[in-house]
C-alpha cells in the first residue's frame, strides 16, 4: 500500500500556522513511508474564497519546502463528482430533501435551549411523502440535502494519536446537511460531504488533521460506510495554543506564514520549529533538524495529545541557529530584500563584496533577518545618531583629543586591520591615556553607540565607503 495523505486548506484567508503545522506533519508522514503528499484547495465557500489567498497558500507551502506530489486540486472544478455522489445516496435511500426554513430551525433551537438540550435537527422531513414535498415546493421553499444519521449507531475508530475513539450517532446533531439546492437540483456540497468524496476519489490512506475535526470524523466515517468505501486511518494532532492555553488565533497577533516571513524568520527555522509543536524526536534533546532529517524519525507514537504552546523565545533561538550556520552568500541573499524594504541604497562602494563583509560582521548577532535593518543602519546613513551613552562618553575628558589623534593618524595610514590596531596604540602612547578610553571614544564616534559588532571590522567597512573620517569629525563636534 502506498501511503497517500493530503493538506486541504480553504482559501478564505492566508496560510495559517495551524494549517502549516498540519501540512508539516502530513509531509513528514508521507516522506517517512515513501508515500505521496497531495494538495487540495477546498474553495466551495464562494463568498469568502479569494484567488490571492490561494496564491498565498501555495507560496507559503513552497517557501517552507513542503513540496507536494500531486495537485493542487480545486473543489469547484469537481462539482459533477459531488452531484453523482449525492445521487448515489439518494438511490440508496440514505439522503433526502429537507425544506425546513431558517425560521423553523431557529424556533427549534430556542425550544431546545429552553429545555437545556444540546441543539440538534429533529429529522422532521426525513420521511416526507411526494405530496408533502410538492406542497413545500409550491410554497417556494428552498431545500437542503441531508444524510440520515441513526441515533443508535456507535462509531468507533483507532486514532493514531489518541487511541480508541467512540461516538454515538445521537451526539452528532441529527441528520447532516451535505449539499445545498441549485437550479438543477443539487448545488454546492458542504465540507463533511465533499471531503469524503474527495478522499475516496484520491485514494487517501490517512487523514492527518487538528483535533478540532474529531466530531467531523465520526460523521465522515458514516459517509464512507454509506458509500461502501474503505475508511482511511485518522490522526488528530494537538492544537497550537497561546501562552494562556487557548487556541492560537488572530487575536494573538502574528499567525500567518507570510507574517512570520516578514518578521524575519527563515523557512528552515520556522519549519523546524513547527515539527516540535506537538512532536519530539526519539532523542528528546535534539531540536535542530531539517524536514528531511525529521521525516526519517517521524511517527505518531511521539505526537502528544495535549495542546502545543507557542513559544516565541524557542522559535527565536531555533531561527538564530539557522542564521548563524548559514553560508554568507545565502544569508546575503536573504538580507538584501529587508535592506531594500528599508530604503537602503547599494551604491558608493556598497557592492556585493562589501555587503558580504557586512553580513559576516553582523550575522553572528542576528536572531531574525529583520534585525539586520537596525543593526546595519549606521553603514547606510551619512551621519550617525548618538545614543545618550555615546554622547556622554564623547563628552568625557580626553575623548575629543583622542578622536582628533585618530583623525590625524588616518592621514598617514592605509587602513587595514593591522594599521587600525597600530593607530590605536599610537594614540594611546601619544596622549598617555588608557586603551579603553580610545576604544570607547572610537566606537561612540564611528557607530553612535557603546555596544555593537566588532569595532575594528566596523571601522574597516566604514572606511571602504568613506564614512569613517566624517563620522569622527561629527563626533568631535559633539565632544566639544
Amino acid at each position: 500500500m502506498t501511503v497517500r495523505v493530503r493538506i486541504a486548506p480553504s482559501p478564505t484567508g492566508n496560510l495559517h500556522i495551524g494549517t502549516a503545522r498540519t501540512a508539516v506533519f502530513n509531509w513528514l508522514f508521507a516522506r517517512h513511508h515513501g508515500g505521496e503528499f497531495i494538495l487540495r484547495i477546498e474553495d466551495t465557500d464562494s463568498e469568502r474564497s479569494r484567488p490571492e489567498y490561494t496564491e498565498n497558500i501555495l507560496e507559503g507551502l513552497r517557501w517552507l519546502g513542503l513540496n507536494w506530489d500531486d495537485g493542487p486540486f480545486f473543489q469547484t472544478k469537481r462539482l459533477e463528482l459531488y452531484k453523482q455522489a449525492v445521487q448515489t445516496l439518494f438511490d440508496k435511500g440514505l439522503a433526502y430533501r429537507c425544506y425546513t426554513t431558517a425560521e423553523e430551525l431557529e424556533a427549534l433551537r430556542e425550544a431546545q435551549k429552553a429545555r437545556n438540550e444540546a441543539p440538534r435537527y429533529d429529522n422532521r422531513h426525513r420521511n416526507l411523502t411526494p405530496e408533502q414535498e410538492a406542497a413545500y415546493k409550491a410554497e417556494g421553499r428552498n431545500f437542503v440535502i441531508r444524510f440520515k444519521i441513526e441515533d443508535e449507531r456507535e462509531i468507533v475508530w483507532n486514532d493514531l494519536v489518541r487511541g480508541k475513539m467512540v461516538w454515538r450517532g445521537s451526539d452528532l446533531g441529527g441528520d447532516m446537511v451535505i449539499a445545498r439546492a441549485a437550479a438543477d437540483g443539487i448545488g454546492l456540497p458542504l465540507y463533511n460531504f465533499a471531503v469524503v468524496v474527495d478522499d475516496m476519489d484520491m485514494q487517501m490512506t490517512h487523514v492527518i488533521r487538528g483535533e478540532d475535526h474529531i466530531a467531523n470524523t465520526a460523521k465522515q466515517i458514516l459517509l464512507y460506510e454509506a458509500f461502501g468505501a474503505k475508511v482511511p486511518e485518522f490522526a488528530h494532532t494537538p492544537l497550537i495554543l497561546n501562552q494562556e492555553g487557548r487556541k492560537l488565533s488572530k487575536r494573538d497577533g502574528v499567525t500567518s506564514i507570510s507574517d512570520f516571513k516578514r518578521m524575519g524568520f527563515t523557512a528552515e527555522g520556522l519549519a523546524n520549529y513547527m515539527t516540535l509543536l506537538g512532536w519530539s524526536a526519539p532523542d528528546s534533546t535534539q531540536e535542530i533538524f531539517t524536514l528531511e532529517e525529521a521525516a526519517k524519525q517521524f511517527s505518531f507514537e511521539r505526537v502528544n495529545k495535549a495542546g502545543a504552546k507557542f513559544d516565541w523565545a524557542k522559535l527565536d533561538w531555533i531561527n538564530s541557529q539557522y542564521i548563524h550556520s548559514m553560508p554568507v552568500d545565502k544569508l546575503t541573499d536573504l538580507l538584501i530584500p529587508f535592506w531594500e524594504e528599508a530604503g537602503y541604497q547599494f551604491t558608493g562602494g556598497r557592492e556585493r563584496p562589501w555587503i558580504e563583509q557586512l553580513v559576516t560582521l553582523i550575522g553572528p548577532s542576528l536572531t531574525r533577518l529583520v534585525d539586520a535593518v537596525a543593526m546595519s543602519k549606521l553603514f547606510f546613513t551619512e551621519t550617525v545618531e548618538f545614543s545618550d551613552e555615546a554622547s556622554a562618553q564623547l563628552k568625557q575628558e580626553g575623548s575629543s583629543a583622542t578622536l582628533k589623534g585618530v583623525i590625524a593618524a588616518l592621514e598617514n595610514h592605509q587602513l587595514t586591520e593591522a594599521s587600525a590596531q597600530e593607530i590605536i596604540k599610537q594614540v594611546v602612547k601619544e596622549q598617555n591615556v588608557k586603551k579603553g578610553l580610545v576604544m570607547k571614544a572610537l566606537r561612540s564616534g564611528l557607530t553612535g553607540d557603546l555596544h555593537g559588532p566588532d569595532l575594528i571590522q566596523s571601522w574597516l567597512l566604514l572606511n571602504q565607503i568613506g564614512l569613517d573620517k566624517p563620522r569622527l569629525l561629527q563626533a568631535v563636534e559633539v565632544a566639544s
